[in-house]
């Protein structure tokens, strides 16, 4: 599995928005001017820009090579670097879960493939079911993007059920 370390106070606040999230999954495996951006988000490029630059400081996303384009404006597309993948951020920030929100809302539903589960597992049989999930997800996140196929976006969130209050104390 991929080690993690935790994110660095920057890294963190440049991940704390649901925006800049999106951001990173519109230039993952292709890159985009921030016009583009802009347009795919329906935001304002100076906005966008801000947002953009921020993740390019802390090493989100890699600018590539300038192009020219309509009219002969500089145009310079921004990739995602993955570098997401391999931090730990705060698990009480919630700009996950509103990027996945704001996504899910945008995708057919008929396409929607979702699931819920509850399940009460000992301790060693819950880690168990957590260290199988990561290295699944770390298998398919290693594999290389096939530009033909079509992009799939998965969230996953293991919590505490606060819905049974009978449980016995988590050790």
């Amino acid at each position: 599995m991929t080690e993690r370390r935790p994110a660095t106070d920057a890294e963190a606040k440049a991940l704390a928005s649901a925006l800049r999230l999106r951001i990173l999954r519109i230039c993952l495996g292709e890159a985009h001017t921030n016009k583009e951006i802009a347009a795919i988000l329906g935001q304002d490029p100076a906005s966008v820009l801000h947002h953009t630059r921020t993740l390019v400081r802390t090493g989100f996303l890699e600018a590539q090579e300038e192009r020219r384009g309509a009219r002969g404006a500089r145009e310079i597309p921004y990739l995602a670097t993955r570098k997401s993948w391999h931090l730990d951020a705060p698990a009480q920030d919630r700009s996950m879960l509103d990027a996945f929100l704001q996504e899910l809302a945008l995708a057919p539903a008929a396409e929607v493939d979702s699931t819920r589960l509850g399940l009460r597992l000992p301790p060693a049989e819950m880690e168990e079911f957590q260290t199988r999930l990561r290295a699944l997800l770390e298998e398919f996140a290693a594999r290389p993007d096939d530009p033909t196929a079509p992009a799939w976006s998965l969230f996953v969130v293991v919590h505490p059920d606060p819905n049974r209050p009978d449980d016995p104390p988590r050790p």
